[in-house]
């Protein structure tokens, strides 16, 4: 139960979108009874109020530094955020990683996909593509390429884009991928390791299958596993991606987590990410619907038996504090985690340009994400609580034996903030040629209609 309107603190105010017809409105961050609310008021479609933090760690404690290094801009300001991007003036943040999508195609049709995947047309030729990477080298320098779709894996031509994007400079390169096709096309996993793939961003949704049938439409356990076995066997790193959506999976959080660190070092991190309501997705979201970044923190200090606690996490340095968390693991043999990166080191609180934070984040999740060393499996001398008698064994501990827990928060059209938005890092390759702050690319009203992302192509 809330506190009545009147009693509320009034915590900062922002700009924010009517759910209904995606008009730029004000909005207030307001607090009462330990949950912090974003409240808007439409002319035409009247007020809402969205929960966008619950519990501790405390809303005005987790603030961290705002962004001061502009984008390379290529748009105009002038009808204010978020309807001038490609980037305007107005956005804080250099480009730390570009998301490409190369097909629109999918072989699954879940029921929640911010993409709205599987609908849409042709994919882009090969010499579409090359365009866009020599477009984005140009233009950005160095950033990390995220491939996506649609279900990538769905082209035959995919290591063939990664061996070009190699050879114009990139350092890394993700995959998100459902992981069907690498569960079974081993010579296809191994034309992408070879061609210098960096890292399986997997979806990963739990450890039932009544999971992925609720979220994802069908039983795909198995194949998940067998997808992580064959990435491990090629020496590709994995990071899991559970969507967490409450009432199906928020109480298998510290079993996605155990069996992640179960599977280290062939599996680098898990990433969760609290599900949002762009795209295709099933209703309109209560209160209930949303899962906070907070509640996430305990529910991993809660359900992992104080192997994690909630003050472990930190935001990124990269972008805006409210968008994100990590912290880091040592794993020993026994499942024994070990904080191996303080979330609160001094460093870290410490007032940077923006674009070192971004520098920052590219190297660790290049460094992190990737295979350890291209192995796909590590010595038992070398976990912790073993004794090592040199310092290069001790090193090669840390890098194989080492696991990254992460979130990110991404908004939709109930809770968007533009201050958060003008410091966002991830941006969208648009086929015109803009690039586009991840969340704004896939905004949609609450009839599906987007702001940005081309419409789809219904049968």
């Amino acid at each position: 139960m809330r506190k009545a309107a009147g009693k509320e603190k009034v915590l900062g105010v922002t700009e924010s979108l009517c759910p209904e017809c995606l008009a730029r409105i004000a909005a207030r961050k307001v607090a009462g009874d330990d949950v912090v609310y974003l409240v808007k008021t439409c002319p035409e479609h009247g007020d809402f109020r969205t929960v966008i933090w619950r519990g501790t760690p405390a809303y005005e404690t987790w603030a961290g530094e705002g962004g001061t290094t502009p984008a390379a801009n290529v748009s105009s300001a002038g009808k204010g955020c978020p309807f001038d991007c490609g980037l305007c003036p107005g956005h804080r943040r250099p480009t730390c990683c570009v998301l490409l999508e190369v097909t629109g195609r999918c072989n699954l049709a879940c029921p929640v996909c911010f993409a709205s995947a599987g609908r849409r047309g042709d994919d882009p030729d090969f010499a579409t593509v090359a365009g866009w990477l020599r477009q984005i080298r140009a233009a950005n320098g160095q950033c990390n390429i995220q491939l996506s779709g649609g279900e990538p894996t769905l082209r035959d031509d995919l290591p063939e884009i990664i061996a070009l994007g190699r050879s114009l400079g990139y350092g890394f390169f993700q995959l998100n991928t459902n992981g069907l096709r690498l569960a079974d096309d081993r010579e296809y996993g191994a034309r992408l390791k070879e061609a210098g793939l960096s890292c399986v961003f997997l979806q990963f949704d739990g450890l039932e299958d009544d999971v992925y049938e609720r979220i994802r439409g069908r039983t795909l356990l198995a194949r998940k596993q067998e997808a992580i076995a064959r990435c491990a066997e090629l020496g590709l790193g994995v990071v899991l991606v559970p969507t967490l959506v409450p009432g199906i999976n928020t109480g298998h959080i510290g079993r996605i987590v155990a069996f992640a660190a179960g599977l280290v070092p062939a599996v680098r991190g898990v990433h969760f990410q609290p599900v949002s309501y762009f795209g295709r997705f099933p209703q309109t979201p209560a209160d209930a619907d949303r899962f906070t970044l907070p509640e996430l923190m305990r529910a991993l200090e809660e359900q992992s038996g104080g192997k994690m606690r909630a003050t472990d996490f930190r935001p990124s340095g990269a972008r805006n504090a409210y968008c994100s968390f990590h912290a880091e693991y040592l794993v020993a043999a026994d499942g024994a985690m070990k904080l191996s990166r303080s979330g609160r080191e001094k460093t870290c609180c410490q007032p940077r340009p923006a674009a070192e934070g971004v520098r920052k984040a590219r190297s660790f999740v290049a460094r992190r994400w990737s295979a350890a060393g291209g192995a796909g499996t590590a010595s038992p001398a070398h976990c912790p609580g073993t004794v090592t008698d040199s310092l290069d064994a001790f090193l090669d501990m840390v890098e194989t034996r080492t696991i990254c827990i992460s979130a990110m928060a991404f908004q939709d059209a109930g809770n968007i903030d533009t201050d958060r938005l003008k410091d966002c890092p991830l941006h969208i390759f648009h086929p015109d040629g803009r690039l586009i702050p991840f969340c704004a690319y896939n905004l949609t009203d609450k009839a599906g209609r987007p702001l940005y992302r081309p419409q789809e192509v219904r049968p």
